[in-house]
């Protein structure tokens, strides 16, 4: 399908695929039609804080809409949020959110810049970061901005409403986060706004702000929330159910085998370009061949098509053949890592190659009946063993090392 062949109507359709809402859609139809009348493509604006190193699986599900509006032609505005960064917003906190220091907003933007162009056109795509604008603002700017909106409507935001009758503490600089995030919109002249639907409060007050300065009013895209690999809370890193956008695509293959069968029409419609007509058959008939189709996907997206088969054949190897993978770590054991029989405590062995952190956590795992020596399980964590060359230690199902005496 070449995007650039569908009517406006049907652009509108497209372009609606996978979103929670659109507000209001009848804008976005006048909007792209007064583009295509005027020649100039749509401003569309996302705004992301760079409030960590990395970008998961979550973070593309937007990036993807943001790439549809690319293939029809549109400018995707990218807004670091250096500034507002270092604010901290209060979306989903139920205390005041910890600001970021300047070094550590640095740090992580220039990851996220380095990052975004798995996903986006790097030639349709304008970065810019937010300090350049609020961080010049005089103070007479600022209270021409507040003066634009109520407490009585900021107190209407769940996170504050909530907190507010449980007579836990608002901090001022938190109001000031949704009027940061809608004065990009003012500045950037935004015609289309990205975000989660969690970030609905902050997108529809950008709308009223435009309209207190004079402009049109930008049309929201709320995209759902991302269900991590536990397939409970959203993705997240440090929750640790999530999909890196920097790993390799074995990792991304064996992380998404991980989901339920009931997470994989959202996954479908979320991170792929597959319609439902395709997918939905084959989750509900041959589960195991649609999550394998979805992992390859996704992997490919971000590796290549030959990688995401050399992943599934990795995975079939290690799972569906229960051999083990021809390409894994060794591990070299020093004469000071034995005892002087020879032989090492499994504890130790597993911190040793690397694919346990500590002893407690080995251990753990160990009477969890998730550790296998040549194929053979362990069962006693105080149990020792005799290293020799070519034996392979396994951990859960996709943590591997082979050993070097």
């Amino acid at each position: 399908m070449n995007p650039l062949d569908l009517s406006l109507e049907e652009q509108v359709q497209w372009l609606s695929r996978g979103a929670a809402d659109v507000v209001p859609q009848a804008e976005l139809l006048a909007k792209l039609k007064r583009a295509r009348d005027a020649r100039r493509p749509l401003r569309v604006k996302l705004g992301m804080d760079p409030t960590a190193p990395d970008l998961h699986l979550g973070h593309t599900v937007v990036m993807r809409k943001l790439r549809q509006f690319q293939q029809l032609g549109h400018e995707v505005n990218l807004v670091i949020g250096d500034f507002t960064g270092m604010i901290g917003d209060p979306t989903g906190k139920s205390e005041t959110r910890r600001s970021l220091t300047p070094e550590e907003v640095q740090a992580n933007a220039q990851t996220y810049q380095d990052q975004v162009f798995h996903v986006l056109d790097p030639e349709r795509t304008r970065v810019v970061y937010n300090n350049d604008w609020l961080g010049a603002m005089h103070f007479s700017d600022v209270i021409r901005l507040t003066s634009c909106y109520t407490v009585a409507r900021l107190l209407e935001r769940d996170e504050f409403d909530k907190r507010f009758r449980e007579g836990r503490p608002i901090s001022v600089h938190e109001f000031l986060y949704p009027l940061s995030q809608a004065y990009d919109s003012v500045h950037l002249k935004a015609d289309v706004e990205l975000g989660g639907t969690d970030q609905r409060f902050n997108i529809l007050l950008g709308r009223d702000i435009q309209a207190s300065y004079g402009q049109e009013s930008q049309v929201a895209v709320l995209m759902p929330i991302l269900v991590g690999l536990d397939g409970v809370q959203k993705m997240s890193k440090s929750l640790g159910n999530y999909v890196g956008v920097t790993e390799d695509a074995q990792t991304m293959f064996d992380k998404l085998m991980s989901i339920s069968d009931a997470a994989m029409p959202n996954y479908y419609e979320l991170l792929t370009e597959a319609p439902e007509s395709d997918y939905a058959p084959l989750v509900r008939e041959q589960p195991m061949e649609a999550k394998k189709r979805l992992a390859a996907s996704v992997a490919a997206d971000y590796h290549g098509a030959a990688a995401a088969q050399e992943a599934r054949l990795g995975w079939e190897r290690v799972h569906s053949r229960r051999e083990i993978p021809e390409d894994m770590p060794v591990v070299t054991l020093k004469g000071e890592d034995l005892k002087e029989d020879g032989r090492i405590w499994i504890g130790r062995l597993l911190v040793a190659t690397g694919l346990v952190q500590g002893s407690r956590e080995g251990r753990r795992l160990v009477e969890q009946g998730g550790v296998s020596v040549d194929g053979e399980k362990v069962t006693d964590p105080d149990g020792e063993i005799e290293p020799r060359d070519g034996m392979v230690v396994q951990v859960g199902r996709r943590k591997f090392a082979r050993l070097k005496v």
